[in-house]
């Protein structure tokens, strides 16, 4: 299989793990705090991978241990938590709508920190793609008046993080392996995860005995093991042999198979919501969009 073929598989699948990974946050919230969750989900990840991948961390240049701790922090760290208190109060199917707002992030960020150069149909599908997420924001608060929308903040947080993160593998990280950068991820996030665990009451007998911690506990695990360890890994793998927007293109991919769930989980979306989301969709495309090359005939 060459790289373009790999690129499209890793992409179908991680839009399919990845997906599935709000429904099961937001079920794993029924049982556990966000901070709880958030915590829970790197710890629990940090294990699988460095059980996985611990003689990986040998291949990693001395120097790149600065940009695999900050990869950690913004590509996995924060996001778990934000998105853990944004679906507190935003819906799954929404908040992967928004996180569709990775590609667009990208290009901004790409361009302001690291001098990737953008065209102006990339600013256009930027600026399209935030008047879909106001359209979005908007009809919510109108649609579900009992859920803070201001929570939809913490998910464009994330976004801008993990487009920093997908810009920083591909100038900074493209010649370590992948296995190697998601396990040093967690070797850097752990410790400050344990921290927070620690004083979260998770280890109190309420909280181990109750019947909903226990549920909710399997659904984080499923997360662990195939939205976070394995993803992180193919993600990585994906940014290498493509491009950061290509790579962060999943998140419109996989807002399909979250909507599908949320969906399937009684979730509601308006006609508004949905015209938000693919106004977003709209401007990802024309900000991936290549020029088509002109054929010269010659009669």
């Amino acid at each position: 299989m060459n790289n373009n073929q790999q690129k499209w598989a890793y992409l179908i699948v991680l839009s399919l793990i990845w997906g599935s990974s709000f429904i099961l946050i937001k079920k794993g919230l029924v049982g556990l705090t966000p901070m709880q969750l958030g915590a829970l989900r790197v710890i629990i990840t940090g294990i699988i991978l460095i059980a996985v991948g611990y003689k990986s961390l040998q291949s990693i240049s001395k120097n790149n241990w600065k940009w695999i701790v900050i990869s950690g922090l913004l590509g996995t760290f924060f996001p778990s938590f934000l998105f853990a208190y944004a679906e507190t109060e935003v819906d799954s199917s929404v908040a992967s709508i928004l996180n569709s707002l990775v590609p667009l992030n990208t290009i901004l960020f790409g361009f302001a920190l690291f001098k990737i150069t953008t065209t102006r149909r990339q600013t256009l599908g930027v600026i399209i793609g935030f008047v879909g997420t106001a359209v979005l924001i908007a009809s919510g608060k109108q649609l579900n008046p009992d859920q803070n929308y201001f929570y939809a903040g913490f998910i464009i947080l994330a976004t801008v993080m993990y487009a920093i993160n997908v810009n920083i593998i591909k100038k900074h990280l493209q010649e370590e392996k992948p296995m190697a950068i998601a396990t040093g991820n967690f070797i850097a996030i752990m410790f400050p995860a344990i921290v927070i665990l620690l004083f979260t009451n998770f280890f109190t007998e309420a909280t181990l005995n109750n019947p909903k911690t226990v549920t909710a506990l399997g659904y984080v695990l499923l997360l662990c093991v195939f939205g976070t360890a394995l993803a992180k890994v193919m993600f990585n793998k994906l940014v290498q042999i493509s491009t950061p927007v290509f790579a962060s293109s999943v998140t419109y991919l996989m807002t399909i198979v979250a909507v599908l769930w949320g969906a399937l989980d009684g979730e509601k979306l308006s006609l508004i919501q949905i015209l938000g989301g693919m106004i977003i969709l709209l401007g990802v495309y024309l900000a991936n969009r290549k020029k088509k090359k002109l054929k010269n005939y010659h009669k």
